[in-house]
């Protein structure tokens, strides 16, 4: 069985977060979505409500699981017996952190990092960015699925 894992903290999934899963999907088995847990920060959708959204945009691919997970990355990976990561990369700025973490991750337990190249279409494209837009009332109908979109709505409205 080749497993990977893609993790992020999703807070919400992206189109751009989805077509590195789903590329990912394609050369893996079983490609593990970690939902980072981070306390110090306050996300829009709590953890429960960001796995429940990625089983729903990624339940069509088949071989994608989703769980969540607080602490060391690798020690996720240990845990499932998964030998890699992958990540996306938007623009150079992202490689040097994740050169610096994957030299890291491969130093500490050995679990190799794949980086694939963003879609162009999604080049620019953050959580952070999703949620600030929609927020100024932007249209980002085209940047996340459906039904993130009709998550996202209430939850702005009440901030």
């Amino acid at each position: 069985m080749r497993r990977a894992v893609c993790p992020g903290s999703f807070d919400p999934i992206t189109n751009g977060h989805l077509d590195i899963i789903a590329r990912a999907a394609r050369l893996y088995d079983t490609v593990y979505v970690a939902v980072m847990i981070n306390q110090a920060k306050k996300g829009l959708f709590t953890v429960d409500e960001r796995i429940a959204l990625i089983e729903q945009v990624t339940g069509d691919l088949g071989n994608v699981k989703v769980e969540s997970f607080h602490g060391l990355l690798v020690d996720f990976c240990k845990q499932r017996d998964i030998p890699a990561i992958v990540k996306g990369l938007r623009a150079v700025s992202d490689f040097d952190y994740e050169l610096q973490m994957a030299q890291m991750n491969i130093g500490l337990t050995g679990v190799e990092t794949l980086f694939v190249p963003t879609n162009p279409a999604y080049s620019f494209l953050s959580s952070s960015l999703v949620k600030e837009v929609a927020q100024w009332g932007g249209d980002i109908s085209h940047l996340v699925p459906p039904v993130v979109l009709d998550a996202l709505k209430p939850k702005l409205e009440r901030r």
